[in-house]
């Protein structure tokens, strides 16, 4: 069965995880994948995380999660641009997440970022989710 939405997939395991207070969470390996995990290490909502390959040719993510005083660190993870509803944004009106304490993730022209390196560089892009 193929997935339809793949990082929206990969958000969905993280959020099921976290609420069953997992360590570890595994997901399929792509780019975009990578790029968006990247992200997120370099934000603080994951530890980390590691590529696993398997002899059949086909490698996963296995994703480490992060918690503080039992807590998850990730609030809220969720898919804003969906493959029947993209949603896009100049620089201008780029959404901000609570105020800057959460973190909107844009495919922009010069690879994945966090909204605030968007701002920097003065790109606009695809929104793909957002964190808290």
């Amino acid at each position: 069965m193929s997935v339809q939405d793949p990082l929206g997939d990969m958000l969905t395991r993280i959020r099921n995880a976290q609420m069953r207070r997992k360590t570890k969470v595994t997901t399929p390996a792509s780019k975009l994948r990578r790029r968006v995990l990247d992200v997120l290490q370099s934000e603080g909502f994951i530890r980390g995380y590691a590529e696993v390959e398997y002899e059949d040719g086909k490698s996963e993510f296995e994703i480490e999660l992060k918690y503080f005083d039992g807590e998850p660190v990730i609030h809220q993870i969720q898919r804003v641009s969906t493959p029947g509803r993209r949603v896009y944004t100049a620089v201008d009106t780029m959404p901000i997440v609570y105020n800057g304490l959460g973190v909107s993730i844009l495919s922009t022209s010069k690879g994945v970022m966090s909204d605030s390196d968007a701002r920097d560089q003065n790109v606009g892009g695809e929104v793909l989710c957002t964190v808290f």
